[in-house]
């Protein structure tokens, strides 16, 4: 969902310390002045009530004062955790730089995006490039490892000529996973589970020689 979140349409909105896995929660803090501050605890245990959960006053006891000092310090981010979470910190930092850098991703499909449902728990978007021959693929697997075969969705064919090739994936080693096999083997495609992989396209081996040759 973080490949979804940073490299789909519209402008990302990560939470404050998410970029690193931080632990610190955020709860609900002001600081008022002591006659106004008994109104704002009251408030806020009134709003919570509509949630039929945190009606119990045993719940309630948990709530944290928002008018106390150790509420709020609570809240501030360990920014240690940056390099204790190395692996959720780069895989956020790798993401954005895709987003920012990339000829393709970084504008967003400049002849537009389309997706498709693969499965109850995968699917696809496709950004288009506008030669249609540099578009580049987001797989997005939700599930278990799905076998695609046959695969008769088109967003799943590659440019003319091309095949498709990993570029990006959340199973990196960088990231504590063990790599990504490549997706399309020979007509058969098998998405790897919990993952996203992003592919681009190359020149077929065959098209490379002939290349080569000329």
């Amino acid at each position: 969902m973080t490949a979804l979140t940073l490299l789909g349409p519209g402008t990302p909105m990560l939470f404050q310390g998410q970029e690193f896995g931080a632990s610190n929660p955020f709860l609900f803090f002001a600081d008022h002045q002591p006659e106004l501050a008994g109104k704002i605890r009251e408030g806020r245990r009134d709003f919570l009530e509509q949630w039929k959960s945190l009606q119990l006053p045993e719940i309630q006891r948990c709530f944290d004062d928002p008018s106390l000092p150790s509420t709020f310090e609570r809240c501030i981010l360990d920014f240690s955790e940056v390099e204790k979470h190395a692996s959720t910190y780069a895989l956020h930092c790798d993401l954005l730089r895709l987003r920012r850098e990339d000829p393709v991703i970084s504008k967003q499909g400049a002849d537009g995006i389309d997706g498709a449902v693969l499965s109850p728990q995968c699917f696809l978007l496709r950004y288009f490039s506008p030669s249609y021959e540099d578009d580049r693929l987001l797989i997005v697997n939700l599930g278990s490892d799905l076998e695609f075969d046959p695969a008769p969705e088109p967003l799943l064919a590659p440019p003319s000529l091309k095949r498709w090739v990993n570029q990006w994936s959340s199973d990196a080693p960088e990231y504590g996973g063990c790599a990504t096999a490549a997706l399309d083997g020979e007509g058969i495609w098998i998405m790897p589970g919990h993952a996203a992989v992003l592919l681009k396209p190359v020149l077929t081996n065959h098209e490379q020689r002939i290349q080569q040759k000329s």
